[in-house]
């Protein structure tokens, strides 16, 4: 990449970062026409909006992203077979295959009790310029509350994508390192439009005697349950503050205030 084109991604991230998350395909199509130049690049680094697909063979969803994207086709982890069809297409090994099922199995289960429904994915990949042992994977949920949910929102959706890098360190630990993306997007009607999102990385050393699954989840859900408490001090517990702050509950604001407002007001 020349560095003219790094400047160019450099510019779009930026600016993909200032818009509403709900609408990144809209912006990221914008910017491709733009500068086709940087397409792989730019398509590498948004993280975009889950969307779902249906594994034929096995009736279940699956969520589509840039890490079970081969081409125009993506793996499902249940089959392990790409839509539409690619005998080609890059594949886990045959012992990574192993923990991949059995992680989605296991996270299938979290996302239900964790998140009461949504949908999950879990994709891992070799690392081939890793030491041997090593590996990548990318752990998806996403919770649509469709357009009427129990605290009557209209729309209320929640993406996270968690990205590790599993490396081994000594015999009996590995290194993780996670990056975490979780994008919110809240509407009520005639009341508020929250959309949002966050991004935070945590590394950690952890033995491996019952398996990388267990390290995994437990990592991935100390992290994104700061994020939660993150977003939820952010958006909700400003849009709190500046209500509160807006509204006279019917005493009678100090004769100081009322002049400063005054003073400021003043055209």
């Amino acid at each position: 990449m020349t560095a003219s084109d790094e400047q160019k991604l450099a510019a779009a991230l930026d600016l993909l970062k200032r818009l509403p998350p709900s609408r990144t395909y809209t912006y990221l199509e914008c910017l491709l026409e733009l500068v086709p130049e940087i397409a792989e690049d730019l398509l590498e680094n948004v993280d975009q909006p889950l969307q779902v697909a249906k594994d034929k063979k096995n009736a279940k969803q699956y969520l589509l992203c840039d890490y079970n994207r081969d081409g125009d086709s993506y793996r499902s982890p249940w089959s392990n077979e790409y839509e539409p069809k690619m005998d080609d297409g890059v594949k886990p090994s045959e012992k990574l295959r192993k923990v991949e099922v059995e992680g989605n199995e296991v996270f299938q289960q979290y996302c239900g009790q964790y998140y009461d429904g949504g949908i999950s994915s879990f994709y891992l990949w070799d690392q081939e310029d890793e030491d041997e042992g090593s590996f990548a994977g990318s752990l998806l949920f996403k919770k649509d509350c469709g357009k009427i949910s129990k605290a009557g929102m209209e729309k209320g959706v929640w993406d996270a994508v968690h990205v590790v890098e599993a490396a081994p360190e000594g015999k009996d630990k590995a290194e993780y390192k996670l990056t975490s993306t979780v994008m919110l997007s809240a509407t009520k009607k005639d009341l508020f439009k929250l959309e949002g999102n966050l991004t935070r990385q945590l590394d950690r050393s952890l033995p491996v005697k019952q398996g990388h699954i267990p390290n995994i989840g437990m990592i991935v859900e100390e992290l994104e349950g700061s994020m939660r408490n993150s977003l939820q001090q952010v958006y909700f517990g400003w849009c709190e503050q500046v209500i509160s702050s807006i509204r006279n509950t019917g005493t009678r604001l100090p004769e100081a205030v009322i002049e400063d407002l005054k003073n400021k007001t003043k055209i």
